[in-house]
Order: structure tokens, then sequence, then C-alpha cells
């Protein structure tokens, strides 16, 4: 069954993005993935969305639904029918919502764990935070600021931006398969934020990401933005 299209309002958007050692990459990747790079750094993060208004395109907006949610994610390459292709793998996803934990793998892709979030916004200061029913937790704590990070492996915000926009599309394993959806943004707009304290039980691992592997990057922010996910064609999982 293909996952079908559904629109709806980004109402906030955060994503927290890491550089992450190309090798520690290839060794947690499924095939096809392989790391995208950026100054020979892997990209990886969480990425702390806000939907309102979420149901499938053509139904009026007053039937939609809002929820929470987290996607870990890691910037990829892989080819396709001979074409080198760039997105997002998503090795997991949690949410507010026991709906979309139900739908995952028919409404929405991948397995959607029920997360507890806690969440605190205003005046340009973001406090958010879960944990799942598996006990994986996140936190940040976060102001919004005009300050570019210069030790950042991008060498600006329009470059992170475009790079982001640019791998709109993201895969998710369930069963046999890489379950794909695009999202398609009607206004795609970022800004920056000042962390301040951000902690990932998943990018703190040391069995999947050995000590000094990692290192914070950047934050966005992503604000009302009008969008529909279009489902695309699985993946199959490679043996």
């Amino acid at each position: 069954m293909k996952i079908p299209k559904i629109k709806g309002i980004i109402d906030r958007r955060i994503l927290i993005n890491y550089q992450v050692d190309k090798d520690a990459l290839e060794n947690y990747l499924p095939k096809p993935f392989k790391p995208k790079l950026i100054n020979g750094k892997g990209i990886a993060g969480i990425c702390l969305i806000r939907l309102k208004e979420i149901r499938p395109k053509g139904l009026p907006k007053q039937i939609g639904i809002s929820s929470e949610n987290g996607a870990h994610r890691i910037a990829v390459e892989w080819i396709e029918n001979g074409e080198l292709k760039e997105g997002v793998y998503i090795p997991r996803r949690d949410t507010s919502s026991k709906l979309n934990s139900l739908a995952g793998g028919t409404i929405f892709p991948g397995v959607h764990h029920l997360a507890e979030f806690s969440v605190n916004e205003s005046d340009g200061n973001y406090k958010v935070a879960f944990i799942s029913d598996d006990e994986t937790s996140l936190s940040i704590e976060a102001k919004e600021t005009n300050n570019w990070n210069n030790e950042s492996v991008f060498e600006s915000l329009d470059c992170v931006s475009d790079f982001f926009e640019n791998g709109s599309v993201g895969y998710s394993p369930y069963k046999n398969d890489f379950e794909g959806l695009e999202l398609k943004a009607y206004n795609w707009k970022v800004s920056l934020l000042d962390v301040k304290n951000v902690q990932s039980s998943f990018f703190e691992n040391e069995n999947i990401f050995p000590k000094g592997s990692v290192k914070f990057d950047n934050a966005l922010l992503m604000r009302d933005i009008e969008h529909e996910w279009i489902g695309l064609k699985k993946i199959k999982k490679s043996h």
C-alpha cells in the first residue's frame, strides 16, 4: 500500500544538527544508503516537529489532527535506477499521537514510538523534550538568534538551508522495506537557534557513535509552513 498524500501545517519545526565522523555513519547505515558529506563530515540530527490540521489531501482542515513528533535523521545518498539521489534516512520516529503510532506503516511511514512530550515556548525561547516507550529521550533548550556558529561545517545559514531543502526525501525502515516520504513545503524558510542545552540518548550512545565521533553543529527553526507529505515508492532492504 502506497502512503497517501497528507496535507497540513508545520506549526513549529526545530532541526538539531550534528557533524558526525564518516566511519561511524558508514558502520551504522543500512544499504543502499551512504552518508552525504559536507567538508568531510556526515550530518545527522533530530527533527522536532509540531503538526496541525494533518489530514489526507482533499479533506477539510477541520478534521485534521495535531501532534508533537520527533525524527532521528541522517543525511544520505544512494543510487536508484542508475541515478544519484539524496535525502535523509530516519532510523526512528517518536510521536505524542496514538493515531500516528497505530498508523505507522500505513498512513505514515515506519514505526512510530509513542512518547511523552514536554513543550514550553515563549518570547523566542524553546524548551522541548520527550521520552519514549522504550526510554529513548531528547531535550533541547534554545532561543532565537541571528548569530552563526563559526565552528559549523556549513559556510552560512543559506548553505545549511539549501542542504535540508534539497534533502526533503526521507526513508524509514518498516518490515522488509524502506518507506519513503517527500516533504513539499509551500514556503520554505529557516532561522537560527542558539542552543544552551541539548541531550540525545541516541547520539550519545557510544555503542553506535564512538566517543568523539559526534559534535553539535547548529539548530534551525521553521514556523507556519504549509506543506504536503507525498508517499514514495518503497526501497527493498538488502540482505
